[in-house]
């Protein structure tokens, strides 16, 4: 029995569209990070919650600056737990399989991450 190939269309904020289908290998996204990378989100969006009563309470700018730039520092850490995850399990799995479009969409979406 075939499995069945999704296709899927992403639209990028620059309006760039990008369709891939995961094929016979599709693979789901749940790696040896995904706990670590969802309590790393919730501390991350309870941090932001932190900065926003920040301004709402009118605290000095400097001190909201510093704060958003640890909150961005620890996004991309994030950022990079899920590259290095996605690298060792679907850029793996997509080579040994010869999907050349997975390959493509990690460029898009290191060059979307590094801007």
């Amino acid at each position: 029995m075939a499995e069945e190939q999704k296709t899927h269309t992403h639209v990028l904020e620059d309006g760039t569209v990008v369709e891939h289908s995961h094929g016979e290998h599709g693979h789901h996204h749940s790696h040896a990070h995904t706990k670590a990378v969802l309590n790393r989100m919730s501390r991350a969006i309870g941090h932001m919650e932190s900065i926003k009563r920040m301004i709402e309470d009118g605290r000095d700018c400097a001190e909201v600056l510093i704060q958003l730039s640890a909150v961005k520092s620890a996004i991309n850490n994030t950022g990079k737990i899920i590259l290095q995850d996605h690298i060792e399990h679907c850029i793996v799995d997509a080579v040994e399989h010869g999907d050349k479009d997975a390959i493509k969409e990690l460029e898009v979406a290191i060059d979307r991450f590094v801007k």
